[in-house]
């Protein structure tokens, strides 16, 4: 059995790093989503961290990246 040509598993591979960033920009805002519910819910960003064991700052920056990607595509 012949392996496939190298064009068509760089091809097949660039499709499924595209599909893989798809997945994770979804999953992100989700997950900042849900973050914004734990600050509703909690009163601040760094109760949410402590509840979950995180940082205030990867918390602070995770709604900010979101925020930025959602202001640019609306």
């Amino acid at each position: 059995m012949e392996a496939k040509p190298w064009r068509d598993r760089v091809r097949e591979e660039d499709e499924l790093v595209r599909q893989l960033q798809l997945l994770v920009s979804e999953s992100a805002t989700r997950r900042a989503q849900a973050l914004r519910e734990g600050v509703a819910e909690l009163g601040t960003i760094a109760d949410v961290a402590r509840d979950l064991g995180k940082s205030w700052n990867a918390i602070d920056k995770a709604l900010k990246k979101q925020h930025a990607k959602t202001s640019t595509t609306e």
